[in-house]
């Protein structure tokens, strides 16, 4: 049963990497009107981050990015078809990769390099296009509870370089080891991991539990922090990533409080470009500080 259904879900990603970009669009199209009518309780969480992160917006406003979100949120989604089954020329005409430089620069450095990927739409189709032009790094990896789906996405990721996925159990250190090796490590800084080891910091004005490692690495291994801005066009089907310059005198003197909440702040600025590219079905703010209500 469980080949039957690796070959059922092969097929059709398959069929989403290797089908035209207008083809392509119609079923991201199609899939994005039904998972907001079918996937409720996501469209809630989408609901409740906009107004807490967005109280000066009106409910209309709000609405529209929602709509925006899950069209957004669904073509992804059916890219990843793209990422993992099409071909190399198709990719490289889809997902533009702008400031390479910047990396090949922290390269021949010799530089320990964190790429700082905030969760974008096109997260995943920035971490492939990344994977074409380096010939190895490493990153997190949350294992699929599903073990075909868990199948394809291990073999999608290391598709075009050798990828090492770092298991959520074993924790930074199994990141840091890539990263003392000399590995560009794909680090996703802005998820609730709950109470553990986490910090309060604000993130659109409303206290986040954050993890501080991204400072505390780059302060310890004095690594380069280089972050990873994506973002898709709904209309084309292109995506854009974003290489931006280094972060400067990061962390510095700050302390581990001042630096993540500077990374927060950065955060923000990118999103507020065009917030629906940003990926609100996350419960970002599930873990709540001491004797305040949950939010969902």
């Amino acid at each position: 049963m469980k080949l039957d259904k690796l070959s059922i879900l092969s097929t059709l990603f398959r069929h989403f990497g290797r089908c035209s970009t207008a083809t392509r669009l119609r079923w991201g199209r199609v899939l994005g009107w039904l998972s907001l009518r079918l996937l409720r309780s996501r469209a809630h969480i989408v609901r409740t981050n906009l107004a807490l992160c967005f109280p000066e917006h009106t409910e209309a406003e709000r609405e529209a990015w929602v709509r925006r979100h899950f069209g957004l949120l669904a073509q992804s989604v059916v890219d990843r078809g793209l990422c993992w089954f099409g071909t190399r020329e198709s990719i490289l005409d889809t997902i533009a990769l702008n400031g390479f430089e910047h990396l090949q620069q922290a390269m021949r450095d010799k530089r320990r390099i964190i790429l700082l990927a905030p969760h974008f739409i096109g997260l995943d189709a920035a971490a492939t296009r990344l994977t074409m032009s380096v010939d190895e790094s490493a990153t997190m990896y949350t294992r699929q509870s599903d073990e075909a789906v868990d199948q394809i996405v291990r073999e999608g990721r290391a598709r075009f370089n050798v990828v090492h996925l770092i298991s959520r159990k074993e924790g930074v250190r199994g990141l840091i080891r890539h990263l003392r090796n000399g590995l560009p490590v794909y680090y996703l800084p802005d998820m609730d991991f709950g109470r553990s080891g986490a910090i309060f910091s604000p993130f659109f004005g409303v206290q986040a539990a954050t993890l501080p490692t991204t400072a505390q690495i780059a302060r310890s291994w004095d690594a380069v922090v280089l972050p990873i801005v994506s973002r898709l066009n709904p209309g084309t089907g292109r995506y854009q990533v974003d290489v931006l310059p280094p972060l400067q005198d990061f962390p510095g003197e700050q302390s581990p409080e001042d630096a993540t909440a500077r990374l927060n702040q950065l955060i923000e600025d990118w999103v507020r470009v065009d917030p629906p590219q940003y990926y609100w079905v996350h419960r970002r703010f599930k873990t709540r500080p001491e004797g305040q209500p949950g939010v969902y």
